[in-house]
């Protein structure tokens, strides 16, 4: 009886969404806005903001809805006032394992003077949310709090808990980690069936039309690599070829100039087969002659032209930050260079390590690894009927006739700490965005509104459904 009025009630309301999509939103929409703007507004990037602030600012909306303090708690690491983060619960009646819903609130750094516009105003244009963190991670956050707010003001009674963990550290590999915190210390506090994670949205066409619904079945593993050049220097008006920041643009250039080879899994296979069609045109004609030639390389040569699709397919190395010399007059004693990859699965940090050296083919380039961000996970979690069930059921309800397609994540998420301890994650948000990234760690970050309440819809949906299988 529960699962058949929430059917029918979301139904109607999902299509009240598609009708008033071009009108004013709902109220229940307006309410969110609150929600979402309170949280996109309030700093997190390492540098200047504080992640506490924002997880003590989403209890309080939990605390308003009717949750105790026994049911959510701020969490903070010694020395790490600002880099902490929410754990909550809506306490089940305990006949199947819980459920954790992930999300970091944590943000990539912005400069004003870069941006277009404020980019810790929430700003609403041309039918586009712009600031940083609308769609990295702040939109899937802010859906979470929201979820568990409605839930509890429904009185909705879940069969398991629906946990949620609000962390830092996603972005920015020297700061506090919550996921990996949770994971090591507290790992009975979060012991889920399955988490729900960023990691995967839908795809829309270049006139804004969805194409395809993603779920994250693997990720790549992020790892990066300090070169350093060091040199005797002296003084600017004696220069020599021996320079610190010529043999380091040298190496730079070389890795720059290098494409590391394809490489595929079951899931980049099924998606260049489905997505092809989708597609169209001479890309959608390379990924179908990719998927069944892996080493054509003119079909590759089309597909990885684009930064997503190459991304999906092979090792990336990239140079992310730089730092050289000491004063305008003299040569350099120093240049040292932030090498980002981006590791497919299969692949040790060390063999990477190995051909970077080959690549720049100068010993006077030290190469030094950094320590990893997490532990590199054994392979994607299993895409169930238990799992699968709620997500098709709900994206036939707001988009019939996409297709769901599984994707192999080319960045890295905090699904890796939870799937290292055991607990499957899935990287799944019904948030569709643009072909050109959305802006996401860049300039001008930005998600459509119409995206962004439809994936709220999508996500309170699959939600209630698990909770109450």
């Amino acid at each position: 009886m529960i699962k058949r009025v929430f059917s029918l009630g979301l139904s109607a309301a999902l299509l009240t969404s598609t009708a008033m999509a071009a009108d004013a939103p709902r109220a229940d929409q307006v309410k969110f806005r609150e929600l979402y703007k309170e949280l996109v507004e309030t700093n997190t990037t390492l540098s200047a903001g504080s992640c506490t602030l924002a997880a003590e600012k989403m209890a309080a909306r939990l605390k308003a809805a009717g949750y105790t303090d026994k049911d959510y708690q701020v969490f903070t690491a010694p020395g790490k006032p600002k880099e902490g983060g929410l754990f909550a619960v809506l306490k089940g009646e305990g006949g199947s394992k819980p459920m954790l819903l992930l999300a970091h609130v944590d943000v990539v750094e912005a400069k004003r003077e870069d941006w277009t516009r404020d980019p810790f105003t929430l700003i609403e244009e041309n039918g586009y949310f712009y600031a940083r963190g609308v769609s990295d991670d702040k939109a899937q956050a802010a859906v979470w709090v929201d979820t568990l707010v409605r839930l509890k003001q429904e009185g909705f009674k879940p069969k398991r808990d629906i946990k949620m963990a609000l962390t830092c550290g996603e972005e920015t590999s020297s700061a506090f980690n919550g996921a990996g915190w949770l994971s090591k210390e507290k790992r009975d506090l979060i012991d889920a069936a399955f988490a729900l994670n960023e990691g995967a949205g839908g795809r829309l066409d270049a006139q804004g039309k969805p194409i395809a619904l993603n779920i994250q079945a693997g990720e790549k593993f992020p790892q990066d690599y300090k070169l350093e050049v060091t040199n005797p220097g002296g003084h600017s008006s004696r220069p020599t070829k021996d320079n610190a920041i010529y043999e380091l643009a040298a190496a730079l250039s070389n890795i720059s100039k290098y494409d590391w080879p394809l490489e595929y899994t079951d899931a980049s296979r099924t998606f260049l087969t489905r997505m092809s069609p989708l597609v169209g045109g001479e890309t959608g004609a390379a990924m179908a002659a990719l998927a069944k030639d892996g080493k054509d390389a003119k079909a590759a040569a089309v597909v990885t032209a684009d930064p997503g699709y190459n991304g999906m397919l092979r090792t990336t190395c990239v140079a992310t930050m730089l730092d050289a010399g000491h004063a305008t007059n003299a040569l350099p004693q120093r240049a040292s260079a932030n090498v980002n990859c981006r590791i497919f699965p299969g692949t040790s940090v060390q063999q990477i390590r190995e051909k970077l050296a080959e690549l720049i083919g100068n010993p006077k380039v030290k190469i030094t690894a950094a320590s990893p961000r997490s532990e590199i996970t054994k392979g994607p979690p299993p895409l169930t009927p238990e799992i699968m069930k709620p997500i098709e059921t709900a994206a036939a309800r707001l988009w019939p006739g996409v297709p769901i397609i599984p994707v192999l994540q080319a960045g890295a998420t905090d699904g890796a700490f939870l799937s290292a301890v055991g607990i499957p994650t899935y990287g799944v948000s019904g948030i569709f965005g643009d072909p050109d990234g959305n802006g996401v760690h860049g300039l001008n970050e930005r998600i459509r509104v119409k995206s962004l309440y439809d994936g709220r819809d999508f996500m309170y949906d699959i939600v209630k459904q698990y909770a109450v299988q």
